[in-house]
């Protein structure tokens, strides 16, 4: 990364460090290396938050927690790296991309090794926080790194490496965790991080040299905005994440976190305009191709993280899949993304980018479109080709979209950037789940009320159903009509629930089909190698 050249108020303009000139084509060795330990860094702090959904039950069971306190497991992890995420780029100025990224790599070691230990659910609580906020300081530094310590011609090279590892590691996360906790324990989900982070650790402190620490703007650092960050970013997250479990505004606890979130937004927004040195600075957003990239990078982070979400929770409500036949089931989408990353890359030096974004987003709402027609008998094979679509489309977005988003930005701007960048993907995958959820509740209640008006004994076919049940349940031994009734119920309310997940395809078809319209409305923009990220 360059020497910051700020452009904010009451800091003078500095040149921009000579290592990085953008006629030079050349790939310094040294930069590859620690890019590349960089990159494995973002990969840990990625994969841990999927590594650890699929196998909570186990770590319920280990910590004897209660149904209630388990989701903490996430959603701390969840609320604390969402706050890091933006602050990660003023960090990364005043003590440089070098010092934070070797101590994020170090103390995301040391968190992931105190979780393995921890004994209750409290202390696992404690421990994932910090392997959040620590964690969530390697994300942004990647793809600032990407677009600034390379020349644009090799972007086509660099950009489907980040797009693939931002991608990759959520959706591979189930398969990952399922064979650990199934192989071996829980502690596994933690322990698998030592390794690689003492490595990465080592690494990017041996091999960064980006930057400089500006040591002088702690004098002017923005304690109130970063207090009024944490408040408005972690009261939005929680209500995000427990807002459909605790039912939404009829539970005080939600209703304290929005209020105080709102609160908190109008003070950092106020200071962020105001101060000279803001906690996270906004002007990016000035920056046209770095809006339209954010807004699309929060829809891939609602297809992202929502159909990582959804298609575990029909394996296992549905199907009864453990973890380890869920992450296999999964894997699909990863080996797709993995085969068409370079793909993306060459395709990214040669087409215009919104020709790929389209054909990124059809693919997506293909998709969906197929999962729109699901049944309860659908199994690996029926899943098969929404799985390759997913993950095609995925990869053919996200290359063009980091290109689009970072590619015209100023390298002063660029590490304040890309913790926005990020943080729009994660808010994204947030409010995703959030709305999947609320909707998954309410459409399922609506069509069971439907489906229980449909069976009643005016329904030849439905009676005849149930007496045949009955008259099996009779001779194998129970009490056949009762034993019939529950059953009816139970398929009733498995197809109310098929049918809500039919429409959660159905939404997000319409907003990746939606998502081409907005790509129509981009400029056209330069190619990956022609050396930039878009047009204005």
């Amino acid at each position: 990364m360059m020497s910051s050249a700020s452009t904010t108020a009451g800091a003078p303009p500095r040149a921009p460090a000579p290592a990085i000139s953008p006629a030079d084509d050349r790939i310094d060795p040294k930069k590859l290396i620690a890019f590349l330990a960089m990159v494995l860094g973002m990969f840990m702090s990625i994969l841990d938050i999927q590594i650890v959904s699929a196998s909570l039950s186990e770590i319920q069971a280990g910590l004897s927690a209660g149904s209630d306190e388990i989701g903490w497991v996430q959603t701390a992890y969840l609320i604390a790296e969402v706050i890091m995420i933006p602050l990660s780029g003023t960090l990364a100025r005043i003590i440089s991309t070098r010092y934070l990224f070797a101590i994020s790599a170090a103390g995301f070691t040391v968190a992931s090794a105190m979780a393995a230990t921890a004994t209750n659910i409290d202390q696992m609580i404690v421990y994932r926080a910090l392997q959040g906020f620590i964690g969530g300081g390697m994300i942004p530094s990647v793809f600032a790194a990407a677009f600034t310590i390379f020349p644009p011609s090799k972007r086509n090279i660099v950009s489907p490496i980040i797009g693939l590892i931002a991608t990759l590691a959520p959706t591979i996360g189930p398969t990952v965790g399922g064979y650990l906790s199934n192989a071996f324990s829980w502690h596994w989900l933690f322990l698998v991080n030592i390794p690689p982070g003492i490595v990465v650790a080592i690494v990017t402190w041996k091999y960064i040299d980006f930057d400089k620490p500006e040591l002088s703007l702690m004098k002017k650092f923005d304690w109130w905005g970063l207090f009024s960050m944490g408040v408005f970013l972690g009261a939005l997250e929680y209500v995000l994440e427990e807002g459909n479990t605790n039912d939404w505004f009829n539970d005080g606890y939600i209703t304290i976190a929005a209020i105080a979130s709102g609160i908190g937004a109008i003070i950092f927004f106020y200071r962020a305009f105001s101060v000279d040195f803001p906690v996270v600075d906004l002007k990016a957003f000035a920056n046209k191709n770095f809006s339209f990239g954010s807004v699309f990078s929060f829809v891939m982070g609602i297809g992202l993280y929502g159909l990582t979400y959804i298609y575990p929770l029909y394996l296992a409500r549905i199907r009864g899949y453990d973890s380890l036949q869920i992450g296999e089931t999964m894997f699909v989408s990863g080996l797709t993304m993995f085969f068409t990353a370079p793909l993306a890359g060459f395709l990214s030096g040669k087409l215009d980018l919104r020709i790929l974004m389209i054909i990124g987003f059809t693919s997506f709402s293909a998709g969906t479109y197929i999962m729109m027609h699901l049944t309860t008998d659908w199994d690996f094979y029926e899943l098969l080709i929404p799985q390759i679509l997913r993950g095609f489309g995925l990869m053919l977005c996200m290359v063009p979209i980091n290109n689009i988003a970072l590619g015209t930005m100023p390298p002063a701007r660029m590490r304040g950037a890309s913790g926005l960048f990020n943080l729009t993907r994660n808010l994204g995958g947030a409010v995703g789940l959030a709305i999947i959820n609320t909707l998954l509740t309410n459409r399922q209640d609506l069509h069971y009320f439907n489906l229980r008006d449909n069976i009643n004994w005016g329904n030849q076919a439905a009676v005849a159903q149930l007496n045949n049940m009955a008259t099996s349940f009779t001779a194998s031994g129970l009490d056949g009509s009762q034993a019939a009734l529950r059953q009816m119920v139970n398929m009733t309310t498995q197809q109310a629930m098929i049918m809500s997940f039919s429409d959660i395809f159905l939404m997000l078809t319409v907003l990746f089909l939606a998502m081409i319209l907005g790509v129509l409305m981009l400029s056209k923009p330069k190619t990956a190698g022609g050396g930039g990220g878009g047009g204005h």
